[in-house]
């Protein structure tokens, strides 16, 4: 019986050991330091966002575009980084009553610097990612071939828009436009050196035939 005794003492002082190991505990949530960013999101006044560049080389907090045609306050607006086309035209105070909007992406993606027209003439061959409102960026004219029936815009172009370029395939246009989104646009025509793939003689039978 005493030998029983202890075994039983024994067990239970096993079962309290084990169910005050696993008893439940509170755990502290390890603190996070966001005074520093919440400073330099003040310093950086209420247009600054997370993802953009600014002038020391961070993320840039908005973009500039002009917004012309039929819109109620046209102008130069600026806008955060990231704004589309619909963005844009609510910054212009909307598109007047009776304009013709069926060819405009509200959708499209906004790069700084660019030129937004509403209800200007459509140009032949403008898809939907052309310039808002159909205004004249340079698309094909309706004969195959026969090259762009105007100046081509650098930033605003297609990829299928500016395959219709003289010595412009896919591959190539793809660069293009990669170079843009990359160095935020073309300031000039001469900036078209500098994509892969477009030597002096390309650059020479283009720079009429393009604008930045």
């Amino acid at each position: 019986m005493v030998a029983l005794a202890v075994v039983l003492v024994v067990a239970a002082g096993f079962a309290v050991q084990h169910f005050w190991a696993g008893r439940t505990q509170a755990v502290r949530a390890p603190e996070v330091v966001a005074a520093p960013f919440a400073e330099r999101s003040a310093q950086a006044g209420p247009g600054a966002s997370a993802g953009a560049p600014n002038a020391v080389g961070s993320p840039v907090a908005e973009i500039v575009v002009d917004v012309g045609g039929k819109v109620r306050d046209p102008g130069v607006h600026r806008l955060p980084a990231g704004s589309r086309v619909a963005d844009a035209l609510r910054a212009a105070g909307g598109v007047r009553p009776g304009t013709d909007t069926e060819g405009l992406n509200r959708a499209r993606f906004l790069i700084d610097g660019e030129q937004v027209v509403v209800g200007g003439p459509a140009a032949p061959g403008v898809g939907p990612g052309g310039t808002a409102g159909g205004g004249p960026v340079g698309s094909a004219g309706s004969v195959p071939g026969a090259g762009p029936a105007a100046p081509v815009s650098l930033n605003t172009a297609t990829v299928d828009q500016l395959d219709t370029l003289p010595g412009v395939g896919p591959v190539l246009a793809r660069h293009i436009v990669d170079y843009r989104t990359q160095h935020g646009g073309f300031r000039s025509v001469d900036e078209l050196r500098e994509v892969n793939g477009i030597g002096e003689r390309r650059f020479a039978d283009l720079r009429n035939l393009v604008r930045p």
